[in-house]
């Protein structure tokens, strides 16, 4: 595809990384409280979904396999060898394709902003995260 070399190693290594981000970024370390309370899940809800939550880690490290995976190849065909231009160009990825179509959520399913801002900053955070491996080590 557009002559174009991915290393799929990288791109794995990029997904679980942001699997990390994630894991940490919804943890009571950073933003799982208020995020558990914006949502309207008590505590005992939260503990019920953790036995469920296979199936939804699976499927988000899918996920994060393909936006890994597009995010080598936007990068590569930009011939994108600097970190900074990298994480750049990550940011406006997400301003662009990301953080407005989340922010739907708010405007049609009367979501709070506050939680739109966890869930956009995780975004961002793991989009740049994957830009700076893919870039140092692709």
């Amino acid at each position: 595809m557009l002559g174009i070399n991915v290393n799929y190693l990288v791109v794995f290594i990029a997904a679980v990384a942001s699997m990390a981000v994630g894991f940490l970024w919804y943890s009571p370390i950073l933003f799982g409280k208020p995020w558990l309370k914006l949502m309207g899940i008590s505590n005992e809800q939260a503990k019920g979904m953790k036995s469920k939550a296979n199936k939804a880690y699976a499927l988000s490290f899918i996920g994060a396999l393909i936006t890994s995976y597009v995010l080598a190849v936007v990068l590569a065909y930009m011939g994108m060898s600097a970190v900074a231009d990298a994480i750049q160009t990550g940011f406006w990825l997400w301003l662009g394709f990301i953080a407005p179509v989340m922010f739907t959520s708010v405007l049609f399913e009367n979501k709070p902003v506050k939680l739109y801002c966890i869930n956009a900053g995780y975004q961002l955070t793991s989009l740049i995260t994957m830009t700076i491996i893919l870039t140092l080590w692709a």
